[in-house]
């Protein structure tokens, strides 16, 4: 149950109503073989709130400080609000749980992993086994297909498709409407530093603008944009930006006419 220390406490539903921690807006259904762990790594216990409609489905984990929304499903075997323990991106992250929100009519699929400080807009759906890191945001009516992993820090507009096993690298920005296909490849670092004591690693995330579609099986540099409406054929490797409108493919990708 409850406890002082920093150690993982898994409660029931029952078990969190009881201790106050857990508000339910209206009815909801809650499976009793639900999990939720309301302490963070540092001792800090938050609430979960779900509104009225949401169903949390057998072993899903929950983790205090999460808001699920109306309608929303958070299916089996799911993890929701997780806090981020061990060194990632130049510094340790210590465990600090809360400020996740699962926003009205969201699906999250069974093995899903979302992580503390993720925002999900309304009606967005995230697949089987996709994983969000820390304090990624996510626009409404979104489709994050299965075996995705999105880094932390990564801002996904509305309307986006991305197909499923791609890794989006932290901090990359997808504007709204962006179609991104299967089993891309995006690159933030062009030197590969990885805790090296005299060099500290130069980071420059890729950016997607509205309406642009990239092909599956493209890898996409450090720091390149693709153009808004730009269209990036299967299998290219993007070096350098794509411009407006633009249509591009080949290793390296080249500029071949408009887009369509």
């Amino acid at each position: 149950m409850m406890s002082n220390t920093t150690t993982v406490q898994e409660m029931t539903a029952s078990e969190l109503e009881r201790a106050g921690l857990l508000h339910v807006e209206g009815h909801a259904v809650i499976s009793r073989f639900a999990l939720f762990v309301p302490v963070d790594e540092l001792g800090t216990t938050r609430p979960v709130t779900v509104h009225a409609g949401a169903v949390i489905g057998p072993f899903a984990v929950v983790h205090g400080g999460t808001t699920i929304g109306a309608q929303a499903r958070v299916e089996e075997h799911a993890v929701v609000g997780k806090p981020e323990l061990g060194y990632a991106v130049r510094k340790i992250r210590p465990g600090v749980g809360g400020g996740t929100v699962i926003g009205a009519g969201v699906t999250v699929r069974s093995g899903a992993v979302v992580y503390a400080e993720v925002g999900i807009g309304v009606n967005s759906m995230v697949g089987h086994h996709t994983l969000l890191r820390t304090a990624v945001q996510v626009g409404a009516d979104t489709q994050l297909g299965h075996l995705l992993t999105v880094e932390r820090g990564t801002r996904i507009g509305r309307d986006v498709r991305c197909s499923p096993g791609s890794h989006i690298t932290s901090a990359t920005v997808i504007a709204d409407r962006v179609f991104l296909g299967a089993g891309v490849r995006t690159i933030n670092d062009k030197t590969l530093t990885w805790r090296d004591p005299h060099r500290e690693p130069s980071l420059a995330p890729p950016r997607f603008e509205a309406g642009a579609k990239v092909g599956s099986g493209c890898v996409v540099l450090a720091g390149v944009t693709v153009g808004e409406r730009a269209l990036v054929g299967a299998g290219s490797v993007i070096t350098r930006d794509i411009p407006p409108g633009a249509l591009a493919f080949g290793h390296p990708a080249v500029v071949r006419g408009e887009a369509s």
